[in-house]
């Protein structure tokens, strides 16, 4: 952390949680619901047409989203990713981006979205200050996309999204992540590289995970990233990267040709909970400290309260800096050891998860 930050944090300490890892990272998802019905996320058995999502009045306003991050700045939060459900449903998203933008003490702000009310919204975005955008994309083969975003989804409309989103500039480009399902899509991944490469889009791979507790997942499901790196390495070599950051989630690799380069996210192979620095806020006002996680604080009752502005600050900072301090997660390493219980014939405890569409992703 530089100067310029730490007097911005003036008197206030920033927490660390009991296995040493600073609060850098405030994901918000900023609503429940989503357009797509992707089957490791939200299977559309679950959540049919009769599914109740939050209402209005339950999710956060704009002022009290704005009021959890200011204070979480001030305890060291530096970088904010925008998640949902699909977050550009939220009626008046940029105004947030903006607003977010502003607060002292935060250097980037980021939306990961599935891509297809991008155009509509790109330049709006961009005008509020957001610096990147990541877009959700698992296959280029319209069967098995449709299959993959449950029926819902338009490629033509994903793809015209991240062109709108290249077009646009965002000073931190633009990402595509890549959920891989053995036998569902990861033959189609050398096809999504092939298409970006030379773009200055990075696609990032990620290890199909265990997310809530609705999607199936196996772990006979998961590619393993050295596995994928294999497999791509034959038709394009390629170079490791140095991590720009502690913490990083994503282990960087560029073409050897200078064609790009590509991420691996490997959280079932090979577990980065040691680094891990996000915090994920809900969009009814939970805050989790893990994706993983089984339960949350409730911020929003905190929020809703009779405390003066001060007097509420203080409540808020104070709670946030309890949480992050008695943070013990590290559920990637742990699921490690009970998949190992498992093969010994042991018994292992099974936890109910929060789903990812409430918790964002």
């Amino acid at each position: 952390m530089d100067d310029d930050h730490n007097s911005r944090l003036g008197s206030h300490v920033p927490p660390v949680d009991r296995l040493g890892r600073p609060l850098r990272d405030l994901r918000i998802s900023v609503m429940d619901r989503c357009n797509f019905r992707c089957p490791y996320c939200m299977p559309e058995a679950t959540y049919h047409e009769g599914f109740r999502f939050l209402g209005p009045k339950e999710r956060l306003d704009f002022d009290e989203i704005e009021q959890v991050a200011r204070m979480a700045a001030e305890l060291g939060v530096t970088k904010i990713r925008l998640t949902g459900g699909e977050p550009l449903l939220r009626p008046g998203l940029p105004d947030l981006v903006r607003r977010l933008c502003a607060l002292p003490g935060i250097e980037d702000v980021a939306l990961t979205t599935n891509g297809v009310l991008l155009p509509r919204f790109v330049p709006a975005l961009r005008q509020a200050g957001l610096r990147r955008v990541t877009v959700s994309l698992d296959s280029l083969d319209p069967v098995i996309f449709a299959r993959m975003s449950g029926g819902r989804g338009s490629l033509p409309a994903v793809l015209e999204g991240i062109d709108a989103a290249c077009a646009a500039g965002f000073e931190g480009g633009v990402k595509i992540n890549t959920v891989v399902q053995r036998g569902v899509n990861d033959m189609d991944v050398p096809d999504i590289l092939a298409r970006f490469r030379h773009t200055g889009v990075t696609v990032r791979l990620i290890e199909y995970m265990d997310v809530g507790n609705r999607n199936g997942w196996d772990r006979a499901d998961v590619v393993p990233s050295s596995e994928l790196r294999a497999r791509i390495a034959e038709l394009w070599p390629l170079e490791l990267l140095p991590p720009r950051y502690r913490g990083e989630v994503a282990r960087r690799y560029r073409y050897a040709d200078g064609a790009g380069e590509i991420g691996f996210v490997s959280s079932v192979s090979a577990p980065f909970c040691g680094a891990c620095s996000r915090a994920r806020l809900s969009s009814d006002g939970k805050l989790y400290t893990c994706l993983f996680a089984t339960s949350g604080t409730d911020l929003r009752a905190l929020l809703r309260g009779n405390a003066g502005d001060a007097e509420m600050d203080e409540q808020l900072r104070t709670t946030l800096s309890r949480i992050w301090r008695q943070r013990t997660d590290r559920y990637s390493e742990e699921r490690t050891r009970q998949s190992a219980l498992l093969a010994s014939g042991e018994q292992a405890v099974r936890q109910e998860k929060i789903e990812m569409h409430y918790i964002g992703g």
